[in-house]
């Protein structure tokens, strides 16, 4: 039996060896995981080698994928509605697409790659191995491409933004290297466009505006081939599936149709990010018409502007300026076709996918994917454009924004406490929603906290146990509330200083919330005692920060400029404030940036008793220079207006607290008074 086995076995191999060797493609998940042998084994060339053939297979599958549909839908197309036809079509289509993929990929059923390869894949992973493996065989140019492509998916990866800055200043590496190998061509255009507009060259942006256009409509119709691929029935077990033909046939194509949908979403998505561009299409030709209008274009103009009404109907701005041309041209234009058919279709599958929800048991209304966005109005009826990167802020910071939607944008309210002074508002600050105070708390209290945090921080607290998170030159150590009053009960460090701590954080929420005016309570996100220290001997040439120009409550994308409302930022912080407990150190100026995170906009040097507060959203990304010597420290904490996220370990403390006081009211009460 043994001897059988062994003898089925080893023919299945050379079966398997024979059908793999007939096809022209390699299995791209083979080729990643002897990549990531050869990396861990330290064979960097072989590493590469492997890793750069999955990628190029990766994409050769894909659009082996996309030709296949698209020529065999256009060889086998459905004429009317004869149901003798129809399957017959479906049959020939079938069969057209089995033979052009194998043709060039080979017998599917000989390999499946795993979903989880094809998510590591979409995630950009094997890009991580690339720029390590181009490191040590010291092709840093490659290295940076790699590191660069990895990064414009993972932009909340702290170690890769480390990386490209060390890339920008190695010899050798020049700003061309630094290019996204993955970037989407409609996409590349539509922000090279937007940078030329913004530049006033007007004439050039048009040219790239148009290209882009036209790399939208092509990747739509590859998006929508792709939906052809399998669909997954949710809560559907297919196996036992008891519902008749047409049934299952409409179910299957529903799937498809909200997956094609759903391109008008994938199409306007950057990587990495779970929402789209806001009025991604529309500005296309939003930005043409003023484009046109500046290059003296009247024709075009009219015509984009007409496009844009396709869209946004009656729009005010767009309305007028179409008016405007029309005076100027003395006649009246046409809407793009390109556009009018893809809202019709558009449309015409809204309307199917009501019919077909019924199958699934889903609800489905027209998604806001295009939303105004809003022109100027100019008293010499010049016609409006948009002003650029700020007029598509992402859905969801619209939607999802707390502080900016829900709360009345005041500031300047009572500072609760007699010693505690204003220093810098909003204005002087050059931003929104930020405010620095002084004399928040004593020199003693600074000095009995900072005392604290030497007995109970730990190295890498509430980051993993990562000694250095934000950089390799600094340590960085943290306590919570808890584990200090935990600490003061054990008799590890002084109990009264434990609540210092504990009262201090709640002074500084209530100033916030005062200062602010806020309607609703302010509640603790986290509460972290924290000190960053220069290590020695690293700090020669430094060129990075303390802590990275980030945003509190979501993913800040620079090169964009946009900030993303979604995980893994903390979505449901709508505060945050620092309290400083020193000064006697080099560097760590606390700093407010534009969305570029490059341009500065305000600067705060800690010193005992400063609190720099403001909101947690994109309007306000911040960071931390450099700590140089010496060591920096600071209450650092985070609010939230929404009581479902309030810090369990702020909860716990209060408990802790309340029995704490229970026990000290117990010993001190007179035994008369039991009487």
């Amino acid at each position: 039996m043994d001897s059988c086995s062994r003898i089925y076995g080893f023919l299945t191999c050379i079966i398997q060896t024979l059908l793999l060797s007939s096809a022209s493609l390699e299995p791209f998940d083979l080729l990643y995981h002897n990549g990531v042998q050869e990396f861990y084994n330290g064979d960097y060339a072989k590493a590469v080698h492997f890793m750069e053939r999955a990628l190029d297979t990766f994409s050769e599958v894909r659009r082996t994928r996309i030709r296949c549909r698209l020529k065999c839908r256009e060889h086998h197309a459905f004429e009317g509605f004869a149901t003798e036809k129809v399957f017959e079509v479906i049959l020939h289509r079938a069969n057209c697409l089995n033979n052009c993929i194998e043709g060039r990929i080979g017998l599917q059923s000989v390999h499946k790659v795993s979903e989880d390869v094809i998510q590591e894949f979409n995630r950009r992973i094997p890009y991580n191995y690339l720029q390590l493996a181009y490191r040590k065989l010291g092709k840093l140019d490659k290295a940076a491409s790699a590191a660069h492509t990895y990064f414009q998916a993972n932009p909340e990866h702290v170690e890769m933004s480390e990386h490209l800055e060390q890339y920008k200043v190695q010899k050798g590496v020049k700003e061309e290297h630094f290019i996204d190998r993955e970037s989407r061509p409609h996409q590349r255009a539509f922000f090279a466009a937007v940078k030329l507009y913004d530049q006033e060259n007007y004439e050039e942006s048009a040219l790239l505006f148009e290209e882009a256009l036209a790399e939208y409509f092509r990747a739509d119709e590859e998006c929508r081939a792709l939906c052809e691929g399998p669909q997954i029935f949710e809560e559907q077990d297919h196996v036992l599936y008891k519902y008749s033909l047409y049934e299952l046939i409409s179910d299957h194509y529903t799937q498809v149709l909200h997956c094609e949908h759903e391109c008008v979403r994938d199409l306007a998505t950057r990587p990495s990010r779970l929402s789209p561009m806001e009025n991604y299409l529309p500005l296309h030709y939003d930005y043409l018409q003023f484009a046109y209008f500046q290059a003296g274009k009247y024709e075009e103009a009219l015509e984009c502007a007409l496009t844009y009404l396709l869209f946004h109907q009656g729009e005010e701005f767009m309305t007028e300026n179409v008016e405007y041309y029309k005076e100027e041209l003395g006649h009246d234009g046409q809407p793009r076709q390109e556009a009018e058919k893809y809202l019709r279709r558009h449309k015409q599958e809204l309307e199917l996918l009501v019919i077909g929800s019924r199958n699934l048991g889903v609800n489905y209304t027209e998604g806001s994917y295009w939303r105004s966005s809003g022109g100027r109005e100019d008293a010499n009826r010049i016609p409006s454009g948009t002003d650029g990167w700020m007029d598509y802020v992402p859905i969801s910071a619209k939607k999802n924004t707390t502080v900016l939607d829900m709360q009345e944008q005041l500031e300047g309210g009572s500072l609760l406490f007699e010693n505690v002074r204003l220093t810098m508002n909003s204005l002087s600050l050059n931003g929104s929603q930020r405010v620095v105070l002084d004399d928040v708390i004593s020199e003693e209290e600074c000095a009995e906290l900072r005392h604290l945090a030497h007995g109970v921080s730990v190295a890498g607290d509430g980051y993993k146990g990562k000694m250095s998170p934000h950089t390799p030159n600094e340590k960085f150590e943290g306590a919570t509330v808890l584990k200090t009053f935990k600490y003061g009960y054990e008799g590890r460090v002084p109990l009264k200083s434990a609540r210092l701590f504990y009262d201090v954080s709640e002074k500084a929420r209530r100033i916030v919330e005062s200062y602010f005016r806020l309607n609703s309570t302010l509640h603790f996100s986290y509460t972290h005692l924290v000190c960053r220290t220069a290590i020695t001997g690293q700090q020669e040439q430094r060129n990075d920060l303390s802590h990275p120009i980030h945003a509190d409550n979501c993913l800040l994308d620079p090169e964009a400029h946009e900030c993303w409302k979604e995980p893994p930022a903390y979505t449901y912080r709508d505060y945050s404030a620092l309290l400083y407990l020193n000064g006697d150190f080099e560097g760590g100026e606390f700093i407010f940036t534009e969305m570029d995170a490059k341009t500065i906009t305000a600067s705060v040097k800690p010193r005992c008793g400063r609190l720099v507060g403001f909101s947690s959203g994109g309007e306000n990304p911040h960071g931390v220079r450099a700590v140089t010597r010496g060591q920096r420290c600071a209450v650092a904490i985070w609010f939230t207006l929404d009581p479902l996220y309030r810090e369990l370990e702020r909860l716990q403390a209060d408990d802790v607290l309340q029995a704490l006081d229970e026990q000290h009211r117990q010993q001190h009460i007179n035994p008369k008074d039991e009487l």
